[in-house]
């Protein structure tokens, strides 16, 4: 008889403490779980081939090593660190909201990895739209700043800028646990649940929200506005000099370099819009209504899939866009796969 009071009181407790952890942290796993891995898995593959063909490309042939080339490189390496590193833990999460089985480290590690690929690629699209707009614009000026040596130099900036302003938003972040449910036939309330611990803020909000709309403006904003600015100069610059026809071919991107680089400026804004939509509604909203929730679930998903699609579209831009980049990428996977030629 005691022996079944003491199932009976486990299994009430293991219910409450399931309905506790859903009423707190939302289900375990995510509802649209399986559609969301299937398009990430497609994403995937097309990202990842993609950008290993562009990287290889670049680092194979000489022809390819410009100044802009060396921009688009160092794009593709943080779109294969988000593939490769971001987009595991994300399905990870999906699949299983809680718990965080990779420790404070394994926190600090996700929060740190999407926070400085985020920053790295504004900032490498940034610096790519100032290169083109020195060499439109100040053809004098770009035999000094638009050299490899100085891509190189601009790049390493650019990444060590990235890791240090993605420490603030790290140091927030932790583990958070919930403690027992308040029905616990131990009486044990204080305690923390295991199953339930989160890699979450643990900070006071408002330094996250002053931490992520500065980074919001600072890397989203005022880059976005400052390239349209350029590109809006280089298109009176081209216009009024009648250069569109003597471009040459100097970064891989033919007679219209200029223009196919901002249609792949025009397509990563698109694309990280949703993101930095999401960070700001969850920044600026305090008190959550019914509506607001249902909002931010399809911003958050929304974001989710543009954040990882920006990763992937890239070498499919430069295939369309690039004769050159083309006949490349052929080449590399005929060398891999001569049936491919065939």
């Amino acid at each position: 008889m005691t022996h079944s009071l003491l199932i009976n009181s486990s299994v009430i407790y293991l219910l409450c403490l399931e309905g506790y952890l859903e009423k707190y942290l939302g289900p375990r796993r995510s509802p649209v779980f399986l559609p969301i891995c299937l398009m990430y898995l497609i994403i995937f593959l097309v990202g990842v081939v993609g950008n290993v063909l562009t990287c290889t490309v670049i680092a194979r042939n000489k022809v390819m090593w410009t100044p802009t080339n060396y921009y688009l490189f160092s794009l593709a390496v943080s779109d294969l660190l988000v593939l490769l590193l971001g987009m595991p833990l994300e399905l990870y999460e999906l699949w299983q909201n809680y718990p965080f089985l990779l420790g404070t480290g394994g926190c600090y590690f996700k929060t740190f990895l999407f926070e400085t690929v985020c920053l790295a690629s504004i900032l490498n699209v940034t610096a790519l739209s100032i290169e083109r707009y020195i060499a439109v614009v100040h053809p004098l000026r770009a035999k000094y700043y638009v050299t490899r040596t100085h891509a190189k130099r601009v790049i390493l900036t650019v990444w060590g800028v990235s890791v240090l302003c993605a420490v603030p938003n790290t140091s927030l972040h932790g583990i958070v646990f919930l403690h027992s449910c308040p029905t616990d036939p131990a009486g044990t309330i204080n305690v923390e649940i295991p199953d339930s611990a989160v890699c979450t803020l643990v900070k006071p909000r408002w330094m996250y929200n002053l931490t992520i709309q500065m980074t919001t403006l600072l890397f989203f904003i005022l880059p976005m506005l400052t390239i349209s600015v350029l590109y809006m100069l280089i298109g009176l610059q081209l216009k009024r000099e009648k250069m569109h026809q003597e471009l040459e071919p100097k970064s891989g991107f033919g007679q219209d370099s200029c223009c196919n680089i901002l249609v792949l400026v025009v397509v990563f804004g698109i694309c990280w819009a949703p993101f930095h939509t999401d960070r700001l509604m969850w920044s600026f909203i305090s008190d959550w209504t019914d509506t607001h929730l249902e909002i931010f679930q399809y911003v958050h998903i929304t974001s989710g899939v543009f954040f990882y699609l920006s990763s992937a579209v890239n070498p499919i831009l430069y295939n369309l866009m690039s004769t050159r980049f083309r006949e490349m990428f052929k080449e590399v996977m005929c060398h891999r796969k001569p049936a491919v030629c065939q």
